[in-house]
């Protein structure tokens, strides 16, 4: 069998977990995940472990951060006012909201905390700053 390499398209069955073995998705009852190798779609941790794999072969890796989504990055916090951005509005702690961009995009972001009268906004991917563990199981090789 011929292991995949960079440009090939797969198909992988995956379960992500944290490291107290929580689980936050999988693709195991569902159909499964579909990319290319190398071209930058999915994290880079994921994308280096798919390499080399050869077809119904199946691992269990571990991510850093770095190898994820990154460090939580303390310059994605933002506090706010309460009465000018949330002015008769019940906000919740995990509460979501779109932020629109100057480039016409859109960040979502989460309620952290809430103080007296601010409202602290969490940036950062909800993954970020957290050590994964995927179990894969390469379906299919393009």
């Amino acid at each position: 069998m011929t292991p995949v390499k960079k440009g090939n398209k797969v198909k992988v069955h995956y379960t992500g977990k944290f490291t107290d073995d929580t689980v936050f998705d999988s693709s195991v009852t569902k159909e499964p995940l579909e990319f290319e190798v190398g071209a930058g779609q999915m994290i880079e941790g994921f994308d280096k472990a798919v390499e080399g794999m050869e077809l119904n072969e199946k691992k269990t890796i571990t991510l850093k951060p770095e190898e994820a989504y990154g460090p939580k990055r303390d310059e994605l916090l933002l506090t706010v006012s309460k009465d000018e951005v949330f002015k008769d509005m019940d906000v919740k702690v995990g509460q979501k909201f779109e932020v629109p961009q100057q480039d016409g995009n859109t960040v979502v972001v989460e309620v952290e905390d809430i103080k007296d009268d601010d409202v602290v906004l969490n940036g950062n991917h909800p993954l970020a700053g957290k050590e994964l563990v995927f179990d894969i199981q390469l379906v299919d090789i393009q």
